[in-house]
């Protein structure tokens, strides 16, 4: 039995945070081990250049951090090919191919170009790798021919560029490269720290696995209901990011205690904190440490990489094998 690819990724833009746990990684690992699919699970270190390229020196202990989060949290390498970007050269092999038959009026009209073009000016990226950014995006699925994308509703039109791209391929060569699918996936909407959107660009984000101390104090610091100004006053869990999170950390027991106890106004604002961090503290305990063992052992972590990546090319260059096929190149 055949089945069918799954190919996803991860920028990489410095720790990971629980926003990219509950809206990749979770389901990363769902996936896998429900076995119906093969897997491909990369650090896209090439993306994180379009706007971190000032600071190139941080991108390899990013990317060598977030492969040992990825095991940590439950990609396992002997079920799916788990490969860093950038060591995977195929992917740029590709990119060029499909740049050249892309119009630039595909690239100038997505969204999230269009969206980020003034802030990109700014920042000093408004350049020619964040510009294509799509079409290094449709090179890493179709690198390892892939079918399905797991994303969020919220992101299928990133994925439909993709599909047209290989589409045109697949017209002016008369050939049969899979046009991936969305792969619909759960993605609750986190709220940050502050009570904005969760950013990297606010600073207010919880990371995945930050140590007991750091924990606390990121816990510690989320805003809670204004309604809550003094200790007697009753709130509304709804409107308080700590409920949000509760959510996602917490027994039925304990949202039930914390819901009940805010609208009393039966316990405090710090009660309730403390009750998170426990729960939080518990849960990602035994990643952490796996997490710092793999970075205490730099030649099994390397192995580990080293073992994805020769994988992932193996299998790229049978596409790539596929394409100029296709191509008569």
């Amino acid at each position: 039995m055949i089945r069918p690819r799954v190919m996803a990724g991860v920028r990489v833009t410095g720790p990971l945070h629980i926003g990219n746990y509950w809206g990749a990684l979770s389901n990363f690992v769902k996936l896998q081990n429900e076995g119906q699919y093969t897997c491909f699970f990369g650090a896209m270190d090439w993306h994180g250049m379009t706007t971190a390229y000032k600071n190139s020196q941080e991108i390899a202990p990013w990317t060598r951090e977030m492969i040992a989060e990825f095991i940590a949290w439950g990609l396992d390498p002997e079920k799916s090919t788990l490969f860093v970007q950038s060591q995977v050269p195929e992917h740029l092999e590709l990119f060029m191919i499909l740049a050249n038959l892309t119009p630039m009026g595909w690239l100038e009209r997505v969204t999230t170009w269009k969206d980020a073009e003034e802030e990109a000016r700014q920042s000093d990226t408004h350049n020619l790798g964040r510009f294509a950014y799509p079409v290094l995006q449709t090179a890493d699925i179709m690198i390892y021919r892939g079918e399905k994308v797991p994303v969020g509703r919220d992101q299928v039109a990133h994925l439909e560029i993709s599909r047209e791209i290989i589409r045109r391929f697949n017209h002016l060569y008369k050939a049969k490269m899979p046009e991936p699918v969305p792969l619909f996936t759960e993605t609750p909407i986190l709220p940050g720290l502050d009570g904005r959107k969760m950013s990297k660009s606010y600073n207010n984000f919880l990371l995945l696995t930050p140590e007991e101390k750091a924990l606390k104090k990121s816990v510690n610091s989320m805003v809670t209901d204004p309604a809550r100004a003094l200790r007697e006053n009753p709130g509304t869990p709804e409107v308080c990011s700590v409920h949000g999170y509760h959510k996602l950390y917490s027994s039925a027991e304990d949202i039930k205690w914390v819901e009940h106890g805010c609208r009393t106004a039966g316990i405090g604002c710090g009660d309730c904190k403390a009750r998170l961090f426990n729960n939080i503290d518990a849960i990602t305990k035994e990643p952490r440490e796996k997490k710092k063992e793999l970075l205490n052992n730099p030649k099994l972590l390397d192995s580990i990489i080293s073992a994805g990546c020769a994988q992932a090319r193996s299998e790229a260059k049978k596409t790539l094998e596929i394409v100029r096929s296709y191509m008569k190149f």
